[in-house]
Order: C-alpha cells, then sequence, then structure tokens
C-alpha cells in the first residue's frame, strides 16, 4: 500500500501542486489548510509524513508540532516543515520541539521529495539509496558525481536535479510540466523554454560524446531517459 503523506498549508496553489507530485511519486496524499484541521487529520487519518507549513491560520505550525510530539499516535510521525525564507529562529524551534527537517520557501520539488524519502525510509528502518544507474552512466547522490563510461562528467546544480529527476523516472516518460514541477520550485512559467534550455545542454554533457543516447524527446508528449532507442 501506498505510504500516506499529509500536506498542511494555507496556499492552495503549493497545496494543489504538492499534492499533485506526491501522488505522481507514488503517495496518497490528505490536506489540511489551518492547525486545526491538521491535528484533526493526523489523529484520523495516522499519516506516515507530515509536511507542515509553519505560518497557518489559527493554531501555527509550531503548536501543531508541538502537540502532535505529546500524543502517542503521532509522537514518531516524520515531520518536514515549511518556513519562510530567513526565518532561522523559527527553523531552531521547529527543530527543538521535534521537527524532524525543515525547507524554506521557495523550494525545487526534487529537493523535497528527497528529504520525505529519506525521512520515510528511515522511519521504516530503510536506507536511502545512494546511488542511481542507467546502462553505462551512474550518479552518486552522497558526492554529486556523475560518471559515464568511466568518465567524471560536470554538471551545474540544476543539471544534477534534472538528471537526477530523469534517472528515478527511468523508462517512464515524463512531461515538460512534471519536469518543471519537480526540478524547479512551484512558482513555474508553462509557457517558459527553460525545459528545452536544460536538457539540451544536459544532453551535450550526457550524451554527445557517446554512441549511445540516453536522453529521448517523445513528440507531444515529453522526455524519457532510457537505455534502449
Amino acid at each position: 500500500m501506498a505510504r500516506k503523506i499529509l500536506v498542511v498549508d494555507d496556499e492552495d496553489v503549493l497545496v494543489e501542486t504538492l499534492a499533485y507530485n506526491l501522488e505522481q511519486a507514488g503517495y496518497r496524499v490528505v490536506t489540511a489548510a489551518d492547525g486545526s484541521s491538521a491535528l484533526d487529520a493526523a489523529r484520523s487519518e495516522l499519516p506516515d509524513l507530515i509536511i507542515l507549513d509553519i505560518m497557518l491560520p489559527g493554531m501555527d505550525g509550531l503548536e501543531v508540532c508541538r502537540q502532535l510530539r505529546r500524543e502517542n499516535s503521532t509522537s514518531t510521525t516524520p515531520i518536514v516543515m515549511l518556513t519562510a525564507k530567513g526565518d532561522e529562529i523559527d527553523k531552531v524551534v521547529g527543530l527543538e520541539i521535534g521537527a524532524d527537517d525543515y525547507i524554506t520557501k521557495p523550494f525545487a520539488f526534487s529537493e523535497l521529495l528527497a528529504r520525505v524519502q529519506a525521512l520515510i525510509r528511515r522511519a521504516g528502518g530503510l536506507s536511502e539509496p545512494t546511488q542511481l544507474a542507467a546502462g553505462d552512466l551512474s550518479m552518486n547522490l552522497l558526492s554529486r558525481q556523475v560518471v559515464r563510461e568511466g568518465k567524471k562528467i560536470e554538471l551545474q546544480p540544476i543539471e544534477f536535479s534534472l538528471l537526477e529527476y530523469l534517472l528515478r523516472n527511468t523508462g517512464r516518460v515524463v512531461s515538460k510540466t512534471m519536469i518543471m514541477e519537480h526540478v524547479w520550485d512551484y512558482n513555474f512559467d508553462p509557457q517558459t523554454n527553460v525545459v528545452e534550455a536544460r536538457i539540451s545542454r544536459l544532453r551535450d554533457k550526457i550524451d554527445r560524446d557517446f554512441s549511445k543516447k540516453l536522453i529521448h524527446t517523445i513528440r507531444g508528449v515529453g522526455y524519457v531517459l532510457r537505455e534502449n532507442p
């Protein structure tokens, strides 16, 4: 059965985007828009992880976290706090009262997903994979080193995130919108050509000097990373 995630935030666009992307990643999602509803949902739904914004109507996220940690049913549920840029004090307080991690808005979904996966695996006694590979291409998530046929490939941070997303979806076609929502922050412009530009640059580094091409365009649909044409 798919893991369940509770997303708590009063920004409708953010909640809808997170719910869609988390469901695409294989999770079940329930949502709440304020502190009181968050407590009710956590108690009734018993999620495997909670994504909790600090700034909420009524009861804020810090108080929600504090109360959840007092209750047996949610005392060990992993909690990722969402904080505004620069709110260092809130981050410290959140960790002190029992949050497991935090991420600052705006953020790339790929970063949030990596933290969610790591926390859920840790809670289940599993370890997060440190290596992704397809054919002769390998990516080390700890050293952030990418190698193909023994040759080290230097990637910019956004190129690394883009390749990581493609590798995690090896053999699966992903659309331009899916890529933008997973690799860039949630405030994306669907009319921009940034995906095409970044895919082109990534191909220059990953495929150009090799006879076997890994990144393929599916016209009218999106892109796929696969070993066979």
